[in-house]
């Protein structure tokens, strides 16, 4: 049996008496001894669970397994808890089994919008790419929960083949977002085969990796793998950092990695109940990143995925955070709050109202502290009127690889070139009326 002792808030392990195991910062060895199941996890960590709470854990595991990593299991602080925001994240909750009204399997449409297996193309410019079905951790929260429990693979070479051939015959795909699972659990060289394939489409500009494993696994960000990553740029990295004590001595080492790789790195945190919905908690996350060379990115509002209420806030909450952030932080710091649309609508994002009203000439602006201001307009601006001619232009046009492309949703009614007064929902009663007539 493994025994586990606390040093320097992260746990050594030990076998027996003979001494300290040397592959705790073994990536692999960490994969290998994830922790999944209530009898190791109450052993390892000193917890026990009365019974009646062990049997509805049990049921919520045979629907939502468990697995944390020695590292992350390592940060959650035993003597409380049930209000750790480590412990909240990884470990399951009973209301994981309550599934409410507007709860949805897949609330985002991913595989509605998927044109063949692996991709989900939903914006006009760039794609989703699955690479892979493993996760070093299940985090409590995922969007993608349904997916949790499904047999753990990686995409053989003939599927990733596909999604990359589907990348290539269509060439306004410039941005293509590799994701999971977790990308960065492909071993180097598979990782390699793919960027290789990717970077070698002429209209692909850039590869994004969205990573969970800085956070949960950050001894996987080797030198073998930065190296490998640096012959690929512009490569960018977002991972997922929740609460400022996610970011330890490893996970600051990862981070400073990939940085100093050349990898810019963003991050996209999920406002959770309990975790991290505190405007306090929120300003010491997005500064400490930012001291890490990561951008707040996103802060996601939790998805109506099943099982899920329980972490879900207001939205209120999130303004709320963004009013504490925005004047009293560095603008570098400040994440963009959104909202992803719910049947694939894409990412919506939400502000406080800082524009108090206009009129003809002039906006009424208010600031971070109350302070309201007056903004004057141009008196004789004059819009360049655009016939698509782009030869008779007076603006600079000479662009390189200039993309000529239709405009859609509200840039349709604001552009000159296009006749369209008004857009209509689908199925909308009063058309229908129309067309009766």
């Amino acid at each position: 049996m493994i025994n586990y002792s606390e040093t320097q808030k992260e746990i050594t392990l030990k076998i027996d008496s003979e001494g300290t195991l040397s592959k705790w910062r073994d990536w692999r060895w960490q994969l290998s001894h994830t922790i999944r199941d209530l009898d190791t996890f109450e052993k390892i960590t000193g917890i026990s669970f009365p019974d009646e709470k062990y049997d509805e854990l049990k049921e919520t595991l045979e629907k939502f397994p468990l697995a944390i990593t020695p590292y992350y299991l390592s940060l959650i602080e035993t003597e409380d808890y049930e209000n750790d925001p480590i412990f909240m994240q990884s470990f399951p909750s009973v209301h994981e089994l309550d599934v409410i009204g507007e709860d949805l399997a897949d609330p985002l449409d991913e595989d509605r919008d998927s044109p063949v297996e692996g991709i989900t193309h939903r914006y006009p410019d760039r794609v989703l790419f699955l690479v892979s079905n493993k996760c070093a951790m299940y985090c409590r929260h995922c969007t993608r929960k349904r997916k949790v429990g499904d047999i753990e693979y990686i995409p053989d070479k003939d599927q990733i083949s596909k999604g990359i051939d589907y990348i290539s015959n269509n060439p306004q795909v410039r941005d293509v977002l590799l994701s999971g699972g977790d990308p960065l659990l492909l071993d180097d060289s598979y990782l390699e085969w793919i960027l290789s394939e990717l970077t070698e489409i002429p209209h692909v500009e850039i590869v994004r990796i969205g990573s969970r494993l800085p956070a949960v696994l950050p001894y996987r960000i080797d030198e073998n793998l930065v190296e490998m990553l640096k012959q690929y740029h512009p490569i960018w990295i977002n991972t997922q950092f929740n609460h400022p004590r996610e970011i330890t001595s490893s996970s600051t080492e990862a981070l400073r990695k990939l940085a100093d790789g050349g990898v810019p790195l963003g991050n996209q945190s999920v406002l959770l109940a309990g975790v991290n919905d505190c405007p306090r908690i929120m300003k010491t996350l997005v500064q400490k990143l930012v001291m890490n060379r990561v951008r707040p990115y996103y802060m996601y509002q939790c998805d109506l995925s099943e099982g899920l209420s329980h972490f879900r806030t207001p939205v209120g909450k999130g303004i709320e955070i963004i009013e504490s952030l925005r004047g009293h932080t560095s603008g570098l710091a400040v994440p963009t709050y959104v909202i992803d649309a719910p049947g694939g609508g894409g990412k919506i994002p939400l502000m406080p109202n800082y524009l108090i009203s206009w009129s003809t000439n002039k906006v009424v602006l208010r600031n971070y502290e109350g302070v309201i201001c007056t903004y004057k307009e141009p008196d004789n601006y004059e819009s360049v009127f655009c016939n698509r001619k782009c030869d008779d232009c007076t603006l600079q046009l000479k662009l390189d690889n200039a993309d000529e492309s239709k405009s859609i949703g509200i840039e349709k009614l604001l552009c000159d070139y296009d006749d369209t007064i008004a857009l209509y929902p689908e199925n909308n009663e009063r058309m229908e009326r129309r067309d009766e007539k």
